[in-house]
């Protein structure tokens, strides 16, 4: 007798093919945003591992508006992916950082690309407010809206030392009045942030498995050029995680969060020629096949060590 095949974690792609009954693909979309702790707002020169192009494209400083970053994407991955519908991803810098006005403009124009079928908006907890919450709510009345929220730790020291500009109870209010209107969250979290151990890192998974949120990704912290952790790898004040250390306390990370929440990534993507360090963070498969090695032999799955809160 066939024994099921009980999944090692949550993965998205399955969960937007449950969703939608076809394949459906993130379109990594720019739109000139900035932060405000990049603009002078609360700070400058943004958080430590972050450079000028903030994970952005550069389209739009090219003149690109959103739909031809739409439309220009849209080929290659119904060739290569087979997907069928889209979501527009705006991912660089705080995508909701902007006026009402603008940020209409924006979301719109992304769900007027035909098969464009929803908007996943990555954004800073301190950047939303009741209208463009209001507004979103508006939105997923007729489309799928999602809010990536950058906390990156649960530790306010932590966020601190990397001049993130906000405080984890920035973040839980953020939080309540997003999933107050039914917009779902995904959380991003760097492990390897400066000072913090493997115990701190697995503390916030801890803390993320207590609230009401919908997914999660986590990220490598990888140095790039012209950042602040640059000087500081340079300097000999930060060393970088290894592969075998990322791996175990990816996995450990897993099974404490409950087995609801949606992965959605499991390390990052860093540009080739903006990469400092560690090397093997552009090794993205062979990092995802140890991860899941490492939880096969060890006997973990996603949630086998999460306990309901009572």
């Amino acid at each position: 007798m066939n024994r099921e095949i009980v999944p090692l974690y949550r993965d998205y792609s399955s969960y937007l093919k449950d969703l939608f009954g076809c394949r459906v693909h993130k379109i990594t979309v720019d739109a000139g945003m900035t932060c405000p702790n990049r603009d002078g707002t609360k700070g400058v020169g943004g958080c430590v591992y972050c450079n000028a192009r903030g994970s952005g494209t550069g389209q739009w400083a090219k003149g690109k508006t959103i739909r031809q970053q739409l439309e220009d994407a849209k080929p290659y991955l119904k060739k290569r992916f087979k997907a069928e519908k889209f979501l527009a991803y705006f991912q660089s810098f705080s995508n909701t950082y902007a006026p009402i006005e603008r940020l209409r403009a924006l979301y719109e124009e992304a769900l007027s690309v035909e098969d464009v079928v929803g908007l996943t908006i990555g954004t800073r907890p301190d950047c939303v407010s009741e209208e463009i919450l209001s507004y979103l709510s508006h939105l997923s009345r007729s489309h799928y809206v999602s809010i990536e929220y950058g906390l990156q730790s649960a530790h306010n020291e932590t966020l601190k030392l990397i001049n993130r500009g906000h405080s984890v109870e920035t973040f839980i209010k953020a939080l309540r009045e997003t999933r107050k209107r039914n917009i779902p969250v995904c959380v991003h979290v760097i492990l390897g942030l400066p000072g913090e151990s493997e115990e701190d890192m697995l503390e916030t998974a801890r803390f993320l498995s207590k609230l009401d949120i919908q997914a999660v990704k986590i990220h490598l912290l990888y140095v790039v050029r012209g950042t602040v952790l640059e000087r500081w790898y340079a300097e000999g004040k930060y060393h970088c995680l290894s592969r075998e250390d990322y791996v175990r306390i990816v996995s450990r990370f897993l099974a404490l969060l409950p087995p609801h929440v949606i992965i959605q990534r499991l390390t990052g993507d860093p540009h080739r020629e903006e990469l400092v360090a560690p090397i093997w963070a552009l090794e993205k498969q062979e990092t995802l096949q140890a991860i899941t090695s490492y939880m096969a032999s060890h006997g973990i799955i996603q949630g086998s060590l999460f306990q309901q809160n009572i």
